[in-house]
């Protein structure tokens, strides 16, 4: 997609290098040392075995070009791109120890964020003609967040908050923590800086309400509750606030939730559980 901001290569490196490493561990790639010739080519290409949308080609691309400066590397679709079967992804060409070595990294990173990145145009094409932006969540693998939100935004969707001191969030353990949701939107404002946005998740209309006469919050996530509720919480928040579903979205559901006129739906499961693309790499006679 010509909009979506690509990410450094610094920020992939470390991950791929990570696969690199576990892959080869302390004695390289046995099985093409024992069976390649020496100084043998190879020209591979990377090739969608289902439709989908691409995401992860510079984590492709340095699994190659960490291991050999020199190998050549051609991007055919790049990330955002919708692909169907058969369509060519990308292509390799290089010292048959780099292809065959890189091979696994390159495909573990390129079918997962791909995965994510389709499942996210699904929900968000789901929902068009609404105006509810489709979001992810801290949900992510250790080690992966940046990558993995980054697929989400391949994918059409937008981004929650990467970390813990990006907003304030005040969830049910906070409110049971504080003990009522009037002392803990007086805290988090009394705490948060002038730049801080504040965020009240809320089960029951009944919180909702409090939350309303007592100041407010900047967003509320509405949290697993069904479209009658959901509609009286947008009535209420009357544009005051964001108002954001949460629980159990999925593509069936999204268009329903996303009726009800609320303005953001957070799904965790576009990183936490979904699944791999289908991507093969085929080598070129």
């Amino acid at each position: 997609m010509s909009n979506l901001a690509p990410l450094p290569d610094i920020m992939w490196e470390p991950i791929v290098r990570a696969g690199l490493l576990e892959d080869f561990g302390s004695g390289g790639d046995a099985t093409t040392h024992a069976v390649a010739s020496p100084g043998q080519s190879l020209r591979a290409i990377f090739r969608a075995r289902k439709p989908g949308v691409v995401a992860g080609i510079s984590a492709v691309r340095l699994s190659f070009s960490l291991l050999d400066r020199a190998a050549r590397f051609e991007v055919h679709r790049p990330d955002g791109s919708r692909i169907e079967p058969n369509d060519v992804i990308a292509e390799i060409e290089g010292p048959a120890e780099v292809v065959l070595g890189g091979e696994r990294t390159a495909l573990n990173l390129l079918s997962h964020l791909s995965g994510i990145a389709t499942a996210t145009r699904e929900v968000v094409d789901s929902v068009a003609g609404t105006k509810a932006r489709v979001c992810c969540t801290r949900k992510t693998l250790p080690g992966l967040r940046a990558i993995q939100k980054y697929a989400v935004k391949a994918g059409g969707g937008s981004n929650h908050r990467y970390r813990l001191d990006d907003a304030i969030l005040i969830k049910d353990n906070h409110l049971a923590l504080c003990g009522s949701v009037e002392k803990a939107l007086e805290a988090a404002r009394e705490k948060a800086g002038h730049l801080m946005k504040i965020e009240l998740e809320v089960d029951n209309l009944v919180q909702l309400e409090a939350a309303l006469k007592n100041g407010g919050a900047d967003a509320y996530l509405l949290d697993n509750m069904n479209l009658e509720t959901l509609r009286e919480a947008v009535r209420m928040i009357d544009g005051r606030a964001i108002a954001e579903a949460s629980g159990g979205i999925t593509p069936a559901t999204a268009p329903a939730i996303a009726a009800t006129g609320v303005d953001v739906l957070s799904l965790g499961w576009l990183t936490h559980s979904v699944t791999a693309l289908d991507i093969g790499l085929d080598i070129e006679p």
